[in-house]
């Protein structure tokens, strides 16, 4: 099963990356119910060792194509996010160390994956992934695009996937027609 969900989780990342058009640099957030992969309600069933093989596919995606990571904290930590320090440099952080429990196991992960890892009540980033239910926009650059995944499954959660782009103003818009953004 560990395999599978290694394996289920390094396909998403992979065809994400492509549709989203990731670059080098971006900043990827990612909410992740381990409860709901493995069948489970949200928020009822925290799995540490699935959030460390799920991490440990995304993370080896991240760091190969040289990515930043922001990780979404569950709602009893108001989604607060877990990034290295180096990612926000001026950010303003906040005082939290996620648990299963608190945090949520996937946050548990980064906390303790991370080099110089930081919690911080925002962040802006340029695409994220939301496995199973657990409302990453909030930490979205605007305008968000939805990446439309044939790999849309981790275990059992839904992944729902999106990318950001630039604000339109004036007439901006036939650019984008043209396919140039």
């Amino acid at each position: 099963m560990e395999n599978e969900l290694f394996l289920q989780a390094k396909a998403v990342m992979q065809e994400f990356g492509v549709k989203a058009k990731l670059k080098a640099g971006d900043i990827v957030v990612v909410g992740c119910s381990t409860s709901e992969i493995i069948g489970s309600k949200i928020g009822t069933n925290s799995s540490p060792d699935t959030a460390k093989v799920v991490f440990e596919a995304i993370y080896e995606y991240i760091t190969e194509n040289k990515l930043q990571l922001a990780v979404q904290c569950c709602e009893h930590l108001n989604r607060a996010i877990i990034v290295e320090r180096d990612t926000v440099p001026n950010a303003e952080t906040v005082n939290v160390i996620p648990q299963p429990k608190a945090g949520g196991s996937m946050a548990t992960q980064a906390y303790a994956h991370f080099k110089n890892p930081v919690a911080v009540e925002e962040i802006k980033a340029d695409a994220g992934l939301d496995i199973g239910f657990t409302l990453i926009g909030m930490h979205l650059k605007k305008v968000a695009v939805p990446v439309r995944l044939e790999n849309n499954k981790i275990g059992e959660a839904t992944i729902v996937a999106a990318r950001t782009r630039p604000k339109f103003i004036g007439g901006v818009r036939a650019v984008y027609d043209q396919g140039l953004l």
